[in-house]
C-alpha cells in the first residue's frame, strides 16, 4: 500500500499552513518520499525534534501506507 502525493501534501499542509513543501517521489512507486518542509514552526529548534513534528502530522502512517521519507526541514 502506497501514499499519493495529494495524501502526503494533506498531512503536511494540514500541520504545517505556513510551510513551503516540496515533495519529491524518489522511486516513482508512491512509497519512497523526500519532503523538503520549510516553516516558521520550526525557529530555534533542533532538527530531531522539527523531524518529530512532522511524523506526529503524519498521524502513524510512517512505516505502513507510508514506507519511507527523506526529510529536510528548516526554518526560513
Amino acid at each position: 500500500m502506497a501514499m499519493p502525493r495529494e495524501t502526503l501534501l494533506q498531512y503536511l499542509t494540514e500541520a504545517f499552513p505556513d510551510a513551503e513543501i516540496t515533495l519529491t517521489d524518489l522511486a516513482g512507486d508512491n512509497d519512497h518520499w523526500q519532503a523538503e518542509i520549510v516553516s516558521p514552526q520550526f525557529a530555534g529548534l533542533p532538527r530531531v525534534r522539527q523531524h518529530q513534528l512532522v511524523y506526529a502530522a503524519l498521524k502513524g502512517t510512517m512505516g505502513g501506507e507510508l514506507h519511507a521519507l527523506a526529510l529536510k526541514t528548516r526554518a526560513p
